[in-house]
C-alpha cells in the first residue's frame, strides 16, 4: 500500500529558477492496484516517481508505504520496498554484467552488500523460469553480457529484476517511451502479465494515452504539481482518448489535441 498525502517539492527555492513541482499532491494506492499516470511535460510525474523512491526528498507532507513512513530513508534504504524501470534501456541493468549476475542482484535488492556464496543450482534453476516466461530466450543465454541485449530484451529484463522479489510498489517511468513501436507493444505486454500474475501495486507513467487506458485499474492526470484529474475502475472502463482530452481542455481551457497533451 501507497499513502502519499499533501507532498510538495520545489526546485531552486528563493532563485530566479524556482520551479513547484508538486503542489500539495495527495494518492493513495491500495495493495495490488495498477494507477497509470499522464499529464504534459513539466506536469510532475517522474518527480512523483523520484519523490516515492528517495532520489528527491520532499519539502513537505507524508510518503508511506506498507504502513511505514519513508520520508527520512535514502533512496538505497527504500530499494527493500520498491522496484522501479526507468525510460532509459540502459538505466535498469548493469551491461558488463551477466544476464544472471543482474538477476542475482535483484534478488539481493535491499539487503547488506557484501561477499557471499556463488550461485546455487536451485537460484539459476529460478532464474532459468523466469526468463523463459519473458518468451525471449533468454533463458539460454544467462552468462551473456546484458550490454549485448537489445533495448526491448534489456527493458524486458529490467521489468522482471523490479518485479523479481515482489516489490511493495512498482514505479514504471515512461519504461517503452524509449522503444520502436514494436517493442514497446512487447514490453507493454510483459507489463500486463507480470503485474497481473504477481498482483504488484503499481504506478505507471506514461505518455501514450491508449496505454494509460489500456492498462491498470485507475487513472490519474497531472497538471501543475498536483492531481486533476481521477478516474476509478469503472469510470475508466467507459473512457476514451478524446474524453481524456476534453477533462485536460477544461483545465487548460483551451481546445487541445494529443499532441498538445504530450507536449
Amino acid at each position: 500500500m501507497l499513502v502519499i498525502d499533501q507532498i510538495q517539492k520545489t526546485f531552486f527555492p528563493g532563485t530566479v529558477n524556482e520551479r513547484r513541482a508538486l503542489a500539495g499532491l495527495s494518492l493513495r494506492l491500495e495493495e495490488g492496484d495498477f494507477v497509470t499516470v499522464i499529464g504534459s511535460n513539466g506536469a510532475g510525474k517522474s518527480t512523483l516517481l523520484n519523490a516515492i523512491s528517495g532520489r528527491y526528498g520532499v519539502d513537505s507532507g507524508l510518503i508511506e508505504i506498507d504502513g511505514r513512513r519513508v520520508n527520512r530513508l535514502k533512496e538505497h534504504q527504500r530499494a527493500k520496498y520498491i522496484g522501479r524501470v526507468f525510460q532509459d534501456p540502459m538505466a535498469g541493468t548493469a551491461p558488463s554484467l551477466t544476464i544472471e549476475q543482474n538477476l542475482a542482484l535483484a534478488l539481493r535488492r535491499g539487503k547488506a552488500r557484501g561477499l557471499g556464496p556463488a550461485l546455487s543450482r536451485g537460484q539459476r534453476e529460478r532464474f532459468r523460469e523466469e526468463l523463459r516466461s519473458l518468451e525471449l530466450g533468454l533463458e539460454n543465454r544467462m552468462t551473456a553480457k546484458v550490454g549485448l541485449l537489445s533495448g526491448g530484451q534489456r527493458q524486458a529484463l529490467s521489468l522482471l529484476m523490479a518485479g523479481f522479489t515482489h516489490p511493495s510498489i512498482l514505479l514504471l517511468d515512461e519504461h517503452t517511451a524509449a522503444l520502436d513501436p514494436q517493442r514497446a507493444a512487447l514490453v507493454t505486454e510483459l507489463t500486463d502479465r507480470i503485474v497481473s500474475q504477481g498482483g504488484l501495486t503499481t504506478l505507471m507513467v506514461t505518455h501514450n494515452m491508449e496505454q494509460a487506458l489500456r492498462l491498470g485499474n485507475r487513472l490519474v492526470m497531472m497538471h501543475e504539481g498536483d492531481i486533476v484529474f481521477e478516474a476509478s475502475a469503472e469510470e475508466k472502463q467507459s473512457l476514451t482518448v478524446p474524453g481524456l482530452l476534453a477533462e485536460f481542455a477544461k483545465i487548460k481551457g483551451a481546445q487541445l489535441d494529443d499532441r498538445a497533451l504530450l507536449a
